[in-house]
């Protein structure tokens, strides 16, 4: 009966509230990127998962948003949907984010390995962020919800895998060109 009133899974589907209806599809998930396993970390379960969508979940695996929603969808036994098969984004690293141009990094794995989350440290380290410069944020895997977050606020991002489990997450604010472009 609990299976009726679940929900179907769709790209916009939260990842906690997945987990809560289909609780069996946590090794699912897990098994489709080894970058899913963060979600076992209890905080980033607690804020990350209520808060990311499977379209943010499938940039952060390197997946398409279609095959992770069919492979979801597909292990509850509902019928797959086209939502279509974009792929990860491929683009390539913007001229601001040179690592040269890089004003302070924050290496946030230590945190999240102690079941800690990078957000507030990050957001504060972005309010004072001056014009031109540029910040790099190094996590085990795209931190889509705080990288949106970011956008809201006036910033652009760039995020590169450097390999498993290394990711490097640039930020500047919208507009600032370093070089004055």
């Amino acid at each position: 009966m609990a299976r009726e009133a679940a929900p179907p899974i769709t790209p916009e589907s939260r990842v906690g509230d997945i987990l809560k209806h289909y609780p069996e599809l946590e090794e699912v998930l897990m098994g489709l990127s080894p970058t899913f396993r963060a979600l076992r970390n209890p905080i980033l379960r607690r804020t990350v998962a209520k808060v990311a969508t499977l379209r943010q979940v499938a940039k952060v695996g390197n997946l398409s948003v279609g095959a992770v929603v069919g492979r979801l969808r597909e292990a509850v036994g509902q019928a797959p949907e086209p939502y279509g098969d974009e792929p990860a984004s491929a683009e390539g690293r913007p001229a601001w984010a040179d690592p040269a141009a890089v004003a302070r990094t924050f290496d946030a794995r230590p945190l999240i390995e102690d079941g800690g989350h990078p957000l507030e440290r990050v957001m504060e380290d972005l309010a004072v962020l001056l014009e031109g410069e540029v910040y790099a944020l190094v996590t085990p895997f795209v931190p889509q919800p705080l990288v949106d977050l970011a956008r809201a606020k006036g910033f652009q991002t760039h995020s590169e895998s450097e390999g498993p489990e290394l990711w490097r997450t640039f930020f500047v604010r919208r507009g600032d060109r370093p070089g004055g472009g």
